[in-house]
């Protein structure tokens, strides 16, 4: 299955093509998840926990990690959160648990989605292509990508950054990044959750409606003087989310 017209320009516009670390315990699911990568025309590294994890992200470049989640040692949901302490890369995480509860779980340490085994391995690559897509959205500069500010906070749509009214640069992830971006876009207006997972590129392989609400929980940690009574982002019941501040050009 080859990539589809826009990832394809975007990867030749950057001469290179998408490196994906893949943390599986299961050598033979590993082999299977990296022939598909190699299949659709990516680079894929197999490794099987998270020491070999980190050793591989000192000395290479990586543009998305799958992570599996029953790992030895320690596992995947601890991985996850050490990753996203300092790290902006899309994490799929993959597990065999089918409670919701348990995904929830995923999502709220910072990944931007996540398979459930047993997965087809167009699922996955479908998976890894939105999250890869969200990830690149944004990053060729034209007048409508220009930096915008509110509340003293100030984001930039190009460089994919966010810093706060002390120009302190915050940590969000891909999904987290564009939620807000596409609330910046859309003041004062209320976005369902079908919405918002058109406005972030998502499309039918991203997260499931229940996970914005999750992704939202956490952008709201992150720009909220008090998450538990949000004054940016509120909540219209039965209705989605309006962001009410005041968006305007940065100069």
């Amino acid at each position: 299955m080859p990539f589809n017209g826009a990832m394809e320009r975007f990867l030749n516009t950057q001469n290179r093509i998408p490196h994906i670390l893949i943390v599986e315990d299961d050598r033979e699911i590993g082999q299977l998840l990296a022939e598909t990568m190699r299949d659709n025309g990516m680079h894929a590294t197999t490794v099987e926990d998270g020491n070999e994890m980190f050793a591989r992200m000192r000395h290479l470049t990586f543009d998305l990690v799958v992570l599996d989640v029953m790992l030895p040692g320690e596992n995947g949901i601890s991985l996850c959160r050490r990753l996203r302490a300092d790290k902006t890369i899309p994490i799929i995480l993959v597990t065999a648990l089918g409670e919701e509860v348990d995904r929830i779980v995923g999502l709220e340490v910072g990944a931007d989605d996540y398979i459930t085994k047993p997965f087809s391995p167009r699922e996955v690559v479908a998976r890894i292509r939105s999250a890869l897509r969200r990830a690149s959205y944004g990053l060729a500069a034209t007048d409508s990508q220009k930096p915008l500010r509110f509340d003293g906070w100030r984001i930039d749509p190009v460089r994919r950054q966010v810093h706060d009214a002390s120009n302190a640069r915050i940590a969000l992830t891909t999904t987290e990044f564009d939620l807000l971006l596409a609330f910046c876009r859309n003041p004062h207006r209320v976005l369902t959750r079908e919405e918002l997972l058109t406005l972030t590129h998502s499309g039918l392989a991203g997260p499931v409606e229940r996970s914005v609400d999750v992704h939202i929980r956490r952008l709201r940690q992150k720009i909220e003087m008090d998450a538990s009574d949000p004054v940016l982002l509120k909540t219209v019941r039965l209705g989605g989310y309006v962001f009410t501040a005041t968006v305007v050009e940065a100069g």
